[in-house]
C-alpha cells in the first residue's frame, strides 16, 4: 500500500521566518547592552521578548520530522542520519571553519591547534550562535530514544517530564554549588570543559520543547483542531506567560537592583518563566499562522525569511561584526534610533548574503 504524504505546513515557514527575526534581535540587543545607559525597554523586547526563538527551534524541527514519521512503522536510523548529517553537520563544519579563520584575521586570534579544534566544534565555540547546531545534532543521533519514549508516552509522563524539565534547567542555570564547583576545577579538567559549556551540548536543557514538537507532530490534526477551537485561551496563555516573564525581568531591575546585563543574563530560555513563555509562544505561533491569513506582502516576507532562515542563522552574526566595526570608526554610539537601524539592516543584509549565497551553489552545482 502507497504511503499517503502529509500535505506541506507554510506554518512551519512562517513560524521559522519569526523566529529568525527573535534570533538575530537578541544578537544585536547583545550590541546594544555595549551603551552604559541603553533604553530598559528596548532591551526588553530584543533580549526577553525574542527569549522563545531558540528553543522554538527545536519545538519545529522535532514537529517536522515526526509530522513525516509513522511510529508503527521501522525507523532507517542509518538514511536519517545520512539525511540530516548532510543537512546540518557538513554546513556546521564549514561554517566553523569559515569563522575560525575569519576571526583569525579580524581579531587575530590565530589558528587553534588541533586539541583546541576538536574543543571547538564539540562544543560549538566558532561563532556564538553554531551552539544550536551542535545540539540539534545531539537530538538527531539520540532519535530512536525520541520515537521510543514517544510511542509509549502518556499524560503522566509528559507531565513527569515537564516538571522534571523545570528542575533540571533551574538546577543547571542558577545553582551556586554547581557554578562554584565548576570554577574550582583545574584549567585543564576535562571535566571543568564538559560542565562549563553545558549549554552548548546538552539535548537535556531543551528535552520538553523538542519531545512537544513530535508529539504534535505525530498528532498533527487533533493538534490542528484543537488550536483552531482554543484560539481564545491559546492566546490569553501566550500573553500571560509574556507578561509573567516581562515581569519577572523588571522585578530583577527594580526590586532586586539587578545591573540590566545581569538581569537578562538571569531571565533567559531556561528561567521557569522563560520556559513556560516559551511553550506558550510555540503554540500561539503555530495556531496565529495556522488559523489567520496575512496580507500578502506580511506573508511575502515572513515565508521570504523563513525559507532563507538557516543561511541568516548562519551568516548574520559577519554582518553584526562588519556593522559594529563601521559604527565604532563612524564615531556613532548604539542609541536606540541606531540599534533599531542596526537591527533592520542586520537583517536586510543577511537576506540578501543568504540569495548570493545560494546563487553561488547552485553555480557550482550545475558544473
Amino acid at each position: 500500500m502507497q504511503k499517503v504524504q502529509k500535505p506541506y505546513l507554510p506554518s512551519i515557514k512562517y513560524i521559522r521566518g519569526v523566529s529568525m527575526l527573535g534570533v538575530v534581535a537578541i544578537h544585536v540587543g547583545a550590541q546594544y547592552l555595549t551603551n552604559p545607559t541603553p533604553n530598559l525597554h528596548l532591551v526588553a523586547l530584543l533580549e526577553i521578548v525574542s527569549r522563545f526563538s531558540v528553543p522554538i527551534f527545536f519545538f519545529i524541527s522535532a514537529f517536522g520530522l515526526f509530522y513525516k514519521i509513522d511510529l508503527n512503522e521501522p525507523f532507517n536510523y542509518g538514511k536519517f542520519l545520512r539525511r540530516r548529517f548532510k543537512a546540518v553537520l557538513i554546513p556546521y563544519l564549514v561554517w566553523s571553519a569559515f569563522y575560525i579563520v575569519h576571526d583569525n584575521y579580524f581579531y587575530g586570534s590565530g589558528i587553534p591547534s588541533p586539541e583546541y579544534a576538536a574543543e571547538i566544534l564539540f562544543f560549538g565555540l566558532a561563532k556564538y550562535q553554531l551552539y544550536f547546531l551542535v545540539i540539534l545534532i545531539w537530538f538527531y543521533i539520540l532519535m530512536p530514544l525520541w520515537i521510543k519514549i514517544l510511542r509509549n508516552i502518556t499524560p503522566e509522563k509528559f507531565l513527569a517530564i515537564f516538571i522534571a524539565q523545570i528542575a533540571f534547567n533551574y538546577f543547571s542555570s542558577y545553582n551556586t554549588g554547581l557554578i562554584s564547583y565548576t570554577e574550582a576545577l583545574p584549567q585543564d579538567s576535562l571535566l571543568k570543559l564538559f560542565l562549563m559549556w553545558r549549554l552548548n551540548y546538552l539535548v537535556l536543557h531543551y528535552v520538553f520543547i523538542f519531545l512537544l514538537g513530535g508529539f504534535f507532530g505525530v498528532h498533527s490534526q487533533e493538534f490542528f483542531r484543537w488550536i483552531e477551537a482554543r484560539k481564545g485561551f491559546i492566546c490569553l496563555t501566550f500573553f500571560t506567560t509574556l507578561i509573567i516573564f516581562l515581569g519577572y525581568f523588571y522585578r530583577l531591575i527594580y526590586v532586586k537592583n539587578y545591573d540590566i546585563l545581569s538581569a537578562v543574563n538571569t531571565a533567559h530560555q531556561l528561567s521557569p518563566p522563560g520556559f513556560l513563555y516559551t511553550i506558550a509562544a510555540s503554540v500561539f505561533l503555530f495556531m496565529l499562522f495556522h488559523c489567520y491569513k496575512f496580507a500578502r506582502p506580511i506573508q511575502a516576507f515572513i515565508g521570504y525569511l523563513g525559507t532563507n532562515s538557516y543561511l541568516v542563522y548562519l551568516v548574520h552574526p559577519l554582518i553584526i561584526t562588519y556593522l559594529s566595526k563601521w559604527l565604532a570608526e563612524s564615531g556613532r554610539l548604539m542609541t536606540a534610533p541606531n540599534t533599531i537601524i542596526f537591527f533592520i539592516l542586520t537583517v536586510l543584509i543577511s537576506l540578501i548574503a543568504s540569495s548570493i549565497i545560494k546563487l553561488l551553489m547552485r553555480i557550482v552545482q550545475e558544473k
